[in-house]
């Protein structure tokens, strides 16, 4: 995806060192931060009530790769990558849920980053 002139802006908390430029949507990692990957099925009244959008919006938010689906039985998955900050971040959202959603548990895996995935999305 290119990036547009909306999604760039000028941090001026860099204003001493060279100007750098921020994407929007996409997590600044520092070279030596470990990326990890998460894996989530998370239980309870979580279909039919935006889940899977609501964690979309949050790991976009957080700058996140991966996806997140429906599953058969009930229950939606969700499998991510990037720094363990930012996932642990989305964890505690999938804890708690969008308004309508009841989270009874999420079961969780932890597991090095692949690199698999260039963007958030949603998977049918």
């Amino acid at each position: 995806m290119p990036i547009s002139a909306s999604r760039v802006r000028f941090n001026p908390s860099f204003a001493s060192a060279p100007r750098r430029a921020i994407i929007w949507g996409m997590a600044e990692q520092a070279p030596t931060q470990a990326l990890a990957r998460l894996q989530a099925v998370v239980h309870g009244r979580v279909q039919g009530v935006s889940f899977r959008y609501y964690t979309q919006r949050q790991a976009q938010e957080l700058g996140l790769n991966g996806y997140v689906r429906n599953r058969w039985d009930g229950t939606v998955e969700v499998v991510a990558e990037g720094p363990r900050a930012a996932l642990d971040s989305l964890l505690s959202s999938l804890r708690r849920g969008p308004r309508a959603a009841f989270v009874t548990q999420v079961d969780v895996s932890w597991s090095p980053a692949t690199g698999g995935f260039h963007r958030f999305e949603v998977r049918y």
